[in-house]
């Protein structure tokens, strides 16, 4: 029986060194809301036959509450505990993509977990694309506020020192969406495997 062709800009050998690589890691990507993070993650997750895990979305199933309820029932401090609590849950649970909130990179004790149990690839989108990508949204609480443009702008610059930590950054911008899919490929197996086969991208850097 001829054997299936692969999709269209997959790379299977690529790919499987890639899981071959990663072991027991899972992939966890971090960044700023709007940076495209779930939607990204499902397709890379998809590519590397991975489960897709949304920690939002899994704090929302443990709390039995949504995320803009816990802020307003317990407050901030309340959820970064328990977020803290799900993405150390889902990073024991082996090989997967994980989508994080755009706080819980913040949280010291979340990046060394991060650190230990998974590759980290921010997905980095400048203060215009992420305004653009979010403001018609009314579940972010952290912009219910009354200059939303002036609140991203300072969460970058509190957040990007962190973000910096991630192992990889790929620039998540108005492209197709598997083209960032892809850059997050070649970023992978590179790390993991030590070596590229595309050409080098300015969209995509290895952190220091």
């Amino acid at each position: 029986m001829p054997e299936t062709a692969p999709p269209a800009g997959a790379s299977t050998s690529q790919e499987a060194e890639i899981i071959s690589a990663l072991g027991t890691r899972a992939i966890v990507l971090v960044g700023m809301m709007g940076a495209g993070k779930s939607t990204i993650g499902r397709r890379l997750s998809a590519r590397l036959h991975l489960p897709f895990l949304d920690a939002d979305t899994e704090i929302e199933a443990a709390a039995g509450m949504s995320i803009p309820d816990i802020f307003e029932s317990h407050g901030e401090p309340h959820f970064r505990d328990g977020e803290a609590r799900v993405i150390a849950r889902l990073l024991d649970g082996g090989p997967a993509v994980i989508a994080t909130g755009g706080g819980a990179f913040m949280r010291d004790e979340t990046r060394c977990r991060i650190r230990d149990r998974a590759v980290s690839i921010w997905l980095k989108a400048d203060a215009d694309t992420i305004l653009k990508r979010v403001k018609r949204r009314a579940d972010r609480p952290l912009l219910q506020t009354a200059d939303p443009a002036a609140t991203i702008a300072r969460l970058v610059e509190e957040r990007e020192p962190a973000y910096q930590d991630a192992d990889l950054t790929v620039w998540s911008r108005d492209v197709p969406h598997e083209k960032i899919v892809d850059e997050c490929i070649d970023a992978l197996h590179a790390r993991l495997c030590g070596e590229r086969t595309r050409q080098p991208s300015s969209a995509v850097r290895a952190t220091p």
